[in-house]
């Protein structure tokens, strides 16, 4: 019996691609995940991939009930990748009561995915303070007026808003951080890099930690 969800969009289960442009090999891979995320990453961004530190973060809440946004990468280190948000969001709410998550990049001209699972924490004061001041204007004044997540009777409450808060820092460049608003860092237990290949043979290595926290190793993993 066919089922109903194949008819509803014509040809849906034939779309497919058979991916050709690179390979992984696990021997030229770097010791280090986060240089090889480095060297994937710089070569998105000459790639002109749009929007490249775009991630999926996904969470799950105390009902293990999972959910899934798309949030900004911001920058990375040795110690792992940092986003921004409203820590009264929905998922500043969600990383509090359980701070394990999950990143997906997807890179489809490069025909590449980067998948992290980490721990969630929020970063210092000062660091969330740096980097609100580097914002443009109007993204510092954004983050006053909206209360993520929550309901809104109106865009037009929103708009307002908006608009007297323009009004009010008009003649002054500094506006402080609202302190909701603030840096996660996800600290990396296991990273995979994933290259697709011809005839779905996918390559796929993944990096995690092992021992003191400090090493990682290195495998291939079946596409």
């Amino acid at each position: 019996m066919q089922h109903k969800y194949l008819r509803m969009i014509k040809n849906l289960d034939q779309l497919r691609k058979d991916y050709k442009k690179m390979s992984l090999d696990i021997e030229n891979s770097h010791s280090s995940p986060i240089l090889q995320f480095k060297q994937w990453f710089e070569e998105a961004l000459e790639g002109n991939v749009p929007e490249a530190n775009a991630m999926i973060l996904a969470t799950a809440d105390e009902n293990n009930q999972p959910s899934a946004r798309v949030v900004l990468l911001k920058g990375f280190l040795e110690e792992g990748f940092v986003f921004f948000t409203n820590y009264d969001s929905a998922k500043g709410k969600i990383i509090d009561q359980n701070p394990k998550v999950a990143l997906v990049f997807n890179w489809l001209e490069l025909e590449r995915q980067v998948r992290i699972e980490g721990i969630a924490e929020k970063v210092t004061d000062a660091e969330s303070d740096d980097y609100f001041a580097s914002r443009p204007k109007e993204s510092r004044i954004g983050a006053w007026v909206s209360s993520q997540s929550k309901e809104l009777p109106s865009r037009a409450i929103l708009e307002d808003r908006f608009s007297e808060l323009t009004v009010l820092y008009q003649d002054n460049e500094v506006i402080p951080r609202p302190p909701y608003w603030g840096g996660y860092l996800v600290s990396p237990s296991k990273i995979e890099f994933w290259q697709g290949r011809p005839s779905r043979l996918h390559d796929r290595i993944v990096y995690e930690r092992f021992g003191n926290g400090l090493e990682w190793n290195k495998y291939r993993l079946a596409p």
